[in-house]
């Protein structure tokens, strides 16, 4: 009998009989782990917050927040997972757990796990400030000293009734982990190795196959098995709507998907690097992918989604194809009889559908380098952080020294079937000044790109206004020495 394991807060727990489409939260609750809780049942809220074991890229373990309501259980075995349980207990808390405690950042209690995990997360990033305050201690307020911590790593997590100022002091008034804390000499360690698995329950079957040639093959055979790799639209489909794949094939560990390189020509990215590793790995190598980032869903999604994963739903509001337009980016898709290249601009057919052939995976995304100096993202959205786009608008231009638009690449979403590239204002741009009599007439063009449509999001009307000020935003908000080169 095959042997599916995971490792949960040091014990090892089997995964027999698990049916493929039961999610990582489902099933540590039917284990008597109910800390993390359903919220939303679709990562927005983040009450169902744990910690995995990652590789951290230097042979080394990172501790990463992710959502198990939308991992498939299966997907955890041979890999290592830390409960709210797993944290401490209530004759020994957590230094995190007993900040919270002490700053009144609990009441109810509902989403309490969840933010603790996801603020042990970045308790024990690599990296951090270190240096004085310590929340163990009864007084958990920020004080001078006090260990810097990223706020945002608590954005995709969700509370009703405590308010977010008492978090936020619990947070600030955390220090460094001890010498002896198990969970941060963990890190000094390896992450579990990926192991190729083949689960078959409930009438379904889960596949991790040990190679890209081994899933090519499968593909090959199998077309119309449902492909995952961070598994965040997956986990939607399966608690919302009720699908229930007969084969799921996971493929965000195989390394010939998680490529990145950086030469004169250009970048590539692997695509089933999660976008936190993009933004890792880029270290601000692409300023327009750092602004579209922060942007996209939360730290909690962007800690399993790919950019693969984004391009192969084909929505026309993903955030990442007006931004990889703008870039003119080009997709490497591979099948088990080789590799073809395809332009981001010619990949996309209509609503959902590519020119991806049935069996064919998106291997990695090129981008072209040099990039365009003048870059922008902008997002139009009911928040500001974690939600749904209703227009996004990518720029990249480049501004000769005579002040003249040399080139110009806009990449739309929300206006269309598809994204676009919006390819009319860049006509009007390209060999003009850079100038608000330039930008203004561009602007008119662009607000009538695409067909865009009312829904319950925004209506035509106002995208079509969006699309009319965001050039004028751009134009406003460059500094002139990001313009006109000196």
């Amino acid at each position: 009998m095959d042997d599916w394991t995971v490792t949960v807060n040091g014990r090892s727990r089997s995964l027999h009989d698990v049916a493929p489409h039961t999610s990582a939260l489902d099933w540590l609750r039917a284990q008597g782990l109910t800390g993390a809780k359903e919220g939303c049942a679709e990562g927005e809220c983040g009450a169902c917050s744990v910690l995995l074991a990652t590789p951290d890229g230097a042979d080394g373990t990172a501790w990463t927040a992710v959502n198990s309501c939308l991992v498939p259980a299966a997907a955890l075995d041979g890999q290592e997972v830390v409960t709210a349980e797993g944290l401490g207990t209530p004759e020994s808390m957590h230094p995190v757990q007993a900040a919270l405690a002490a700053a009144g950042g609990s009441q109810c209690g509902y989403c309490t796990p969840g933010f603790a995990c996801s603020m042990a997360a970045e308790f024990y990033r690599a990296g951090r400030a270190t240096g004085g305050a310590d929340a163990s201690t009864d007084d958990a307020a920020p004080t001078d000293d006090a260990v810097a911590f990223d706020l945002h790593a608590l954005a995709g997590n969700l509370c009703r009734c405590t308010g977010y100022r008492p978090i936020r002091d619990a947070a600030e008034g955390l220090g460094v982990p001890d010498a002896d804390d198990p969970l941060a000499e963990r890190r000094s360690h390896p992450a579990p190795a990926v192991v190729a698995t083949s689960l078959e329950a409930g009438g379904a079957r889960f596949v991790r196959p040990a190679s890209l040639d081994d899933a090519l093959a499968r593909l090959a055979d199998e077309p119309d098995a449902t492909v995952i790799a961070g598994s965040t639209d997956w986990g939607v489909e399966v608690n919302l709507r009720g699908r229930r794949a007969p084969l799921t094939v996971a493929i965000d560990r195989l390394p010939e998907l998680r490529a990145f390189a950086v030469d004169d020509a250009g970048i590539e990215l692997g695509a089933a690097l999660t976008l936190s590793e993009v933004g890792r790995l880029l270290d601000g190598r692409a300023p327009l992918l750092d602004d579209l980032l922060p942007q996209f869903a939360s730290p909690l999604i962007r800690n399993r989604a790919t950019l693969g994963g984004n391009l192969g739903t084909a929505s026309p509001i993903g955030d990442a194809a007006p931004a990889l337009l703008a870039l003119e980016a080009r997709l490497v898709l591979v099948a088990a009889d080789g590799e073809r290249e395809v332009d981001l601009a010619e990949y996309f057919t209509g609503y959902r559908t590519t020119v991806r052939r049935p069996g064919e995976l998106i291997r990695a995304v090129r981008i072209p380098l040099p990039l365009a100096p003048l870059t922008g993202f902008h997002k139009v959205a009911k928040r500001r952080y974690d939600d749904i786009s209703s227009v996004a608008v990518a720029f990249a231009l480049d501004v000769g020294a005579d002040g003249v638009v040399a080139s110009a690449r806009i990449g739309l979403g929300g206006v269309a079937a598809t994204p676009i590239r919006a390819r009319a204002t860049e006509a009007v741009l390209v060999g003009r000044r850079w100038d608000l009599d330039t930008v203004r007439d561009a602007a008119s063009v662009l607000g009538s790109e695409g067909t865009p449509m009312s829904d319950h999001r925004a209506s035509a009307e106002y995208r079509a206004l969006m699309l009319n000020r965001s050039l004028l935003k751009l134009y406003r908000s460059a500094r002139p020495e990001e313009v006109v080169p000196a």
